[in-house]
């Protein structure tokens, strides 16, 4: 599991129990997420607890991957389906005009994921984003209203 790079705040990852790993050194920094990870608590929070940065988290789960310690653990992520990307284009689409394909690609692009697989949590940075392109104010304005009304009807 590639931890290098992307939203890691969403992977869970459990203790693996290997045999003749022979003697390994641990700081207090990989001890304490070790003793954390447990297959159900995502990175996200376990950062939060121990008061480590993302980026300080993504260097000890990389470490502890490496020695074999911990394996990634399949968790079931809801995603934005089909129907709130074809109403997403449809609005970007009243904004900005035929080009809301290319620039919704990018912004999918942009947050690390392919269509089929973004996240219902990443749907407001998603409209955020997306929003950003919208040079005209009132334009911006109903496009962001008629988006989290949207967000708020599929109760992500």
């Amino acid at each position: 599991m590639d931890v290098s790079s992307g939203d890691i705040t969403s992977m869970v990852f459990k203790r693996s129990v290997r045999q003749n790993i022979g003697e390994v050194s641990l700081d207090s920094q990989m001890l304490g997420v070790l003793m954390e990870l447990d297959g159900q608590k995502n990175l996200g929070i376990i950062a939060q607890k121990l008061n480590l940065s993302l980026p300080a988290i993504r260097d000890v789960v990389s470490r502890l991957s490496k020695l074999g310690l911990i394996e990634s653990q399949a968790v079931s992520v809801p995603t934005i389906d089909k129907e709130f990307f074809d109403f997403l284009t449809a609005q970007l689409s009243l904004a900005i005009g035929p080009i809301a394909e290319v620039i919704i690609e990018d912004a999918v692009a942009d947050l690390g994921y392919d269509f089929s697989e973004v996240p219902c949590h990443q749907a407001a940075e998603l409209v955020d984003l997306l929003s950003r392109e919208i040079q005209r104010e009132d334009k911006k304005n109903a496009f962001k209203m008629n988006m989290v009304n949207k967000i708020r009807e599929k109760g992500f």
